[in-house]
């Protein structure tokens, strides 16, 4: 036992000594984590997020500078470089979480991809045998299912442990222990379970070693025959596409890119196999893979381009037509390349994704601003809304056209095109809207669908008119006389929480998974005694004031007013929606402003 105790703590010592790097970036990251769940709702909330975001993109970023420098050497300056990254990484983000945009969301996204490509190849820049880069990525890939394993195991008698402490001793702890300590053994945890596994880096990790035999089976007998199932369909679906002469419905392009991906997953799987030792099946698979892909791509670039040219590029549009490129390349190399490797697949995507990130002028980002807005400018000038380039929102339009232009109006506001966007208001709306796009975002939408006085529903019937209703509120400015708290909570589609004195606010939807049927307000005493209101009525209430012949009907004010135990609310809402989905309700709220004080 002394002896095991010993061995542990040696690699223990090895692991701290060989990623110290690593190990600082995963501590950061669950801090972090944790100091962020202490301090919740509080103004420097989110600087402590972002710095949580750095640290987690931190600990594969310095893994994969490990492999190179043990690689190539240099490890010391590659690390500075890698620390210069986060740095910038950091003060990239916006200081605030309501600055935070789906922008941000793509690149962080993207950058958590890009990371884990660079740890698959970048021990690999040089000639090494094929072979190796298979067998390093192969016990990666085992690695981190095994971290999986070890770290639920571990959070979980973790968890269970302060559980039952708890319950059985009375200690009374606070409901925030149990997050703060998942997330710490998560994050730390498992990356500390994981450079355990990885012990001496790559030249242990390149070992060859036998071909694992459940991932041998799991190949060949379940993953390449669904495959086979999988581009049947697909090609009958093409079939039916050229029989009825229609274009594909948009959908099929991700069904498309997913059976590609994993069809390149499944090759890379068998790559080593020996062609004796291969089903049939898997043998006529790898050779006719991708030639099958080449009708499918023709489809999957049919499907792009049929979307693109109805309402123009969007960072998702540019993703998949990015995906469509990169396969598109990956195809011909493998197919006319006699001398074809398996490291072309990760370096090749890493590439197409960082010129996607940062390429000038055709970047996912400026390439969706720029199509965007020659969208708007488009529609603008077809519906005859533009005099003396101003938006004309007295004259009737189309429900759908409004529609049309409020979204075109959301997605560049949220892409900070302030000064383009205000360029086409008029001197009557200017500083209402001026002071939406820079400080209430989110009502962009709602507020161009209100400007416009003389919606026209459309008069064909659809489902989506059937079942929709839809009322906003013209108030903007709230009367906060003899209130002594108010809070604003923008996300309405999970719970929110929030402490007025010793009591506990909560704000939570009803749900039956993605359909949304009311809300309800509670507050817990301190002694535990919990009081609700149900706003549910109340929204119903408010919805049957939808007008048919509009879009969205407005209204002066959208307010209710209610007592829970010593406290007096008042409640108002920007906008409330029910789009129905087979009948039933699917209410949302837009905002929820809450005026506080004592009876």
């Amino acid at each position: 036992m002394i002896t095991k105790f010993k061995e542990i703590w040696g690699k223990t010592d090895d692991v701290v000594l060989r990623y110290p790097m690593v190990l600082t970036a995963a501590l950061i990251a669950a801090i972090s984590s944790v100091v962020a769940i202490e301090i919740d709702h509080q103004a420097n909330q989110f600087l402590v997020t972002k710095l949580a975001f750095a640290g987690c993109l931190g600990i594969s970023l310095m893994f994969g500078i490990k492999m190179l420098s043990q690689r190539i050497g240099r490890g010391f300056f590659i690390e500075i470089l890698g620390a210069a990254f986060l740095v910038w990484f950091y003060f990239y983000l916006p200081d605030s979480e309501k600055n935070f945009t789906v922008v941000n969301g793509y690149v962080i996204f993207s950058l958590v991809i890009l990371l884990h490509l660079f740890v698959s190849f970048s021990g690999f820049l040089n000639k090494k045998p094929e072979l190796n880069f298979w067998q390093f990525n192969k016990n990666l890939f085992i690695n981190i299912f095994l971290t999986a394993v070890f770290t639920g195991v571990l959070v979980l008698g973790v968890v269970l442990a302060i559980l039952a402490v708890d319950k059985l001793f009375d200690f009374n702890f606070n409901n925030n222990l149990y997050p703060k300590t998942m997330l710490f053994l998560a994050i730390l945890g498992s990356t500390f379970i994981f450079l355990i596994f990885n012990d001496k880096g790559i030249f242990q990790l390149e070992k060859d070693g036998s071909y694992p035999q459940i991932l041998k089976f799991f190949t060949q007998f379940v993953l390449i025959p669904l495959l086979l199932i999988y581009v049947t369909i697909l090609y009958f679906y093409a079939g039916k596409i050229l029989i009825n002469w229609e274009l594909p419905r948009g959908w099929v392009s991700y069904l498309i890119l997913i059976y590609s991906v994993v069809g390149i997953l499944a090759l890379l799987l068998v790559h080593p196999l020996k062609e004796a030792s291969a089903k049939s099946w898997v043998k006529v698979f790898s050779k006719i893979f991708y030639y099958t892909l080449i009708p499918l791509l023709v489809l999957l670039f049919v499907a792009i381009f049929t979307r693109i040219l109805q309402y123009g590029y969007t960072e998702p549009r540019y993703f998949v037509l990015l995906l469509a490129l990169w396969l598109t390349t990956v195809v011909f190399y493998s197919i006319f390349y006699r001398k074809a490797t398996i490291k072309f697949v990760p370096i090749s995507l890493f590439a197409f994704g960082v010129f996607a990130l940062i390429f000038p002028y055709v970047n996912a980002f400026s390439t969706a601003k720029r199509s965007q807005k020659t969208e708007l400018i488009q529609i603008l000038t077809k519906n005859h809304l533009l005099e003396k380039g101003k938006i004309n929102f007295e004259k009737a339009t189309q429900d759908s056209v409004v529609l049309e232009i409020a979204n075109k109006f959301q997605f560049l506001n949220e892409r900070k095109q302030q000064t383009f966007l205000l360029s086409y208001i008029p001197e009557t709306h200017f500083s209402k809207f001026k002071k939406i796009f820079e400080q209430e975002r989110y009502l962009a939408n709602s507020e161009i669908r209100i400007s416009f006085k003389n919606t026209i529903k459309s008069k064909e019937k659809n489902n989506y008119q059937n079942d929709y209703q839809g009322v906003f509120s013209n108030k903007r400015n709230y009367d906060i006389q003899n209130y002594e708290k108010l809070i604003v909570f923008s996300n309405t589609d999970i719970q929110n929480e929030e402490h007025i004195d010793d009591y506990m606010l909560q704000t939570r939807p009803i749900r039956d998974g993605y359909i949304f049927s009311g809300y309800i307000i509670d507050l817990e005493s301190p002694t535990k005694v919990t009081q609700s209101y149900d706003l549910t009525p109340f929204l119903k209430k408010q919805l049957e004031k939808d007008n048919a012949d509009q879009l969205n009907t407005p209204l002066e004010e959208i307010s209710t007013e209610f007592d829970l135990h010593q406290y007096h609310f008042k409640v108002y809402f920007s906008e409330i929606t029910n789009n129905k989905i087979n009948k039933k309700d699917n209410i949302f709220t837009k905002e929820m402003v809450i005026l506080i004080k004592k009876k």
